[in-house]
């Protein structure tokens, strides 16, 4: 009967498909031990060293280490909970190789400079966790002194980009594009400006008024004169002017007067960065959002507007 029979090292071979070596190398480690010997001192195996062969041929396929395999032929470990050990290992390098290959497919595609292909290569290798550091760096050097206030809490979330684990190459893209950007010192010191100018502004002024967005203020008062073409320096652009003024001398907490209208212009000038609102549409390509819409031409007419009236004024 099969079971009561033995086998060298050469059946073995042939009945498992490895080779003599492979087998003698297990044997050695005793991951496979033999039976006994035969009378010329040749190693000798039972039926159960072929299922053990097959299993740990099959193990090693799925990346095991041998000491871990060993582990297992000798019961020391639960099966269940190395395998989904090795699962979520598995996981990890899928979602790596996935990564390199979004950050291939943009290098190709955008035949970056020599820094993007030190940015794209670290980017590669990084975790999840040290890609988020790169920017929780910027952030918290942009908002550090902010971080009791809640409101500004809320938006050191909705500026962190969160790179999927299968991203797209335009993702890629974006993701280095945005890193740069949040290394530019100039660039945080704009943003830091901007997030200072914000939070004196909830600090003096009407708390119910300041809760509403200067930005959407904006929008919402200057989009309709620009859609209808009304010129900023026109007279009819003047209620629209009066509705921003007094929009911003309840956020800010001073009289609305040609001191104001400085400040405001000042604010504006200060918001009207292109740096800004590219950093926005790269955190939604990033992030998988909506593209936001650009604000830059209403930025840029009550720019003109507020200017033309100061001028106006004189000093």
């Amino acid at each position: 009967m099969d079971g009561d029979t033995l086998y060298s090292i050469g059946d073995l071979a042939r009945r498992t498909g490895l080779t003599v070596k492979t087998i003698r190398f297990y044997s050695d480690r005793g991951i496979v031990p033999p039976t006994g010997r035969s009378p010329a001192g040749y190693r000798l195996y039972d039926i159960d060293a072929v299922a053990r062969l097959d299993f740990v041929r099959t193990l090693r396929t799925l990346g095991l280490d041998l000491p871990t395999i060993r582990k297992f032929v000798d019961r020391e470990l639960p099966l269940p909970e190395v395998a989904a050990a090795h699962a979520e290992a598995l996981a990890v390098q899928i979602r790596t190789l996935r990564l390199r290959r979004a950050v291939l497919t943009a290098v190709a595609r955008r035949g970056p400079t020599p820094e993007e292909m030190d940015l794209m290569h670290r980017l590669a290798k990084l975790s999840e966790k040290e890609r988020g550091g790169l920017i929780a760096e910027f952030l918290d050097d942009v908002f550090a002194h902010l971080h009791a206030d809640p409101p500004f809490t809320a938006v050191i979330r909705t500026m962190t980009p969160e790179l999927p684990d299968d991203p797209e190459a335009e993702q890629v893209e974006a993701w280095v594009e945005l890193a740069e950007l949040s290394q530019d010192p100039d660039f945080r010191a704009a943003v830091r400006r901007m997030a200072d100018d914000q939070a004196a502004e909830r600090a003096q002024g009407d708390t119910a008024v300041v809760r509403r967005d200067l930005a959407a203020v904006i929008r919402d008062q200057v989009g309709p004169a620009l859609a209808v073409g009304v010129a900023p320096a026109s007279p009819e652009a003047d209620p629209v002017v009066a509705a921003l003024t007094a929009h911003y001398a309840c956020v800010s907490g001073h009289r609305d007067d040609s001191d104001l209208r400085r400040r405001l212009l000042t604010r504006l000038e200060s918001v009207n960065d292109p740096r800004r609102e590219r950093y926005f549409q790269l955190l939604a390509v990033i992030n998988g959002w909506p593209a936001p819409h650009s604000l830059t031409m209403v930025f840029d007419w009550s720019i003109q507007a507020l200017r033309a009236r100061t001028e106006r004024a004189g000093p």
